[in-house]
């Protein structure tokens, strides 16, 4: 008996057009996406188009918003790339509802809408307290390094930028030479009308790099500047005015080693954990304990987490109406005066103030009194085993971020167009995680 195959004829035409919500499983997180931003107030999106009386007509901004937040949630940041797979994704396609944005399209749209995203993102965590997800009884805040959209080798260190300055301003020297001696033989043999521009372009390539330069030592200068100024340095002291010894640098002037980056000037080079120094951001987060949502975001150009503690409690109080009854936080964050801040405020820090497997001394209880109460905190069995938690609180959906979602390099450059996009990256994250918690 001969096998009989299911019926398939590719050139078979349907007779009415097919719901494109059907060609996608339910429960599916495209249908997830799709009710979550239907639900959001888009206002902030359709705000800059009102009145504008274009006669090319925009494409719609829920379509762009569903589409972005989609790719982001799996996996595709790059404006091409989610372009292509408009065309390819049965997902996509059915978001899009058969509307092919160029790419070009999608990261304008990005780029003039992230304030946008990041209230959409606060929208979508008050939605989750309201739905009882995110109790913020308990919260850890952690940072990860993510590589800028620049190269380390972009990079110049001041002590560099002097010889290589000298450099190339000898170097046009000695092409601005040569192209006037060239010009007046060839005025001489050929006429005044003959240019000769292969020197010019050389020397406007030179002039170019030279413009750079200066540049970047003067963004170099003018940090300097404000260090010395914020420690209370006066342009006239050559040495501190209650002692000590003379200052290694003029006022002003920044050390050899201190860096900037071409590309992306406000990028600084840091420490990874996986692949070395690199051009990067630090992205903070604060996680809720008991969903693991991301209810705060911020992006530093520091690679120290220092100071960050009591900024991020302060934001997650702005954006959720409500201050953390707890906050769990490892080495990096603590010190003094943001261990005293958390106690003001009545909220029951745990603060780790050493590295693990590493000692941190004794606190000097008249000197760091805040400390000295921390360190007898987490030296009970109590403060032990709440601390233990912070590991899987906050370390978790930095892990999704860069190993389920992909994400380990800004699409964008400087530092609030990166911050819109952390806020994006987020978003992405939390309706991922709320897809999961709902349908469990």
């Amino acid at each position: 008996m001969r096998t009989r195959f299911r019926p398939y004829d590719p050139d078979q035409q349907l007779l009415l057009p097919q719901d494109l919500r059907e060609w996608v499983p339910a429960g599916h997180l495209a249908h997830h996406v799709s009710d979550l931003v239907d639900a959001a107030d888009l206002s902030p999106f359709y705000a800059r188009y009102e009145g504008d009386g274009r006669r090319r007509s925009p494409y719609d901004p829920r379509m762009m918003v569903k589409v972005l937040v989609y790719g982001y949630a799996t996996g595709v940041f790059s404006s091409r790339k989610l372009a292509r797979r408009l065309e390819e994704d049965v997902a996509l396609r059915m978001l899009a509802a058969g509307n092919f944005p160029a790419h070009r399209t999608l990261c304008e749209f990005r780029k003039k809408n992230l304030k946008a995203f990041g209230a959409l993102f606060a929208e979508v965590v008050r939605l989750a307290r309201e739905l009882g997800l995110a109790g913020l009884g308990r919260v850890a805040v952690d940072g990860t390094k993510v590589r800028a959209n620049a190269s380390k080798r972009k990079a110049m260190s001041y002590g560099r930028m002097g010889p290589e300055e000298a450099r190339l301003e000898a170097e046009i020297a000695d092409l601005l030479a040569a192209a006037e001696a060239i010009d007046a033989e060839e005025d001489e043999r050929h006429g005044e009308d003959v240019r000769g521009d292969e020197l010019p372009e050389e020397l406007k390539r030179r002039e170019d790099r030279l413009a750079a330069i200066r540049a970047a030592k003067a963004r170099l200068e003018a940090e300097a500047r404000e260090r010395d100024d914020a420690r209370g340095r006066k342009p006239e002291w050559d040495r501190n005015p209650k002692g000590g010894p003379p200052y290694k640098h003029a006022y002003g002037e920044p050390e050899a080693k201190d860096q900037t980056n071409f590309t992306d000037p406000e990028s600084r080079i840091m420490r990874t954990s996986t692949e070395g120094y690199q051009q990067c951001y630090n992205a903070q987060a604060v996680v809720d304990g008991e969903s693991q949502l991301v209810v705060g975001t911020a992006v530093t150009d520091n690679a120290s987490d220092q100071g960050q503690l009591v900024e991020r409690v302060d934001e997650v109080s702005g954006r959720c109406g409500e201050t953390p009854g707890q906050v769990l936080a490892d080495a990096g964050y603590c010190n003094e005066e943001d261990l005293a801040a958390l106690e003001a405020r009545g909220i029951d820090g745990y603060v780790a103030l050493g590295r693990e497997g590493k000692g941190a001394g004794k606190p000097d209880p008249e000197k760091q009194p805040a400390r000295a109460r921390m360190a007898k905190k987490l030296a009970a069995p109590e403060g032990r085993a709440v601390y233990a938690k912070r590991k899987w609180i906050a370390e978790a959906p930095m892990g999704w971020v860069k190993e389920a979602m992909g994400f380990r390099r800004f699409s964008l450059r400087g530092l609030e167009k990166v911050r819109g996009e952390w806020d994006l990256v987020c978003l992405a994250l939390n309706m991922r995680r709320l897809h999961v918690l709902q349908a469990a």
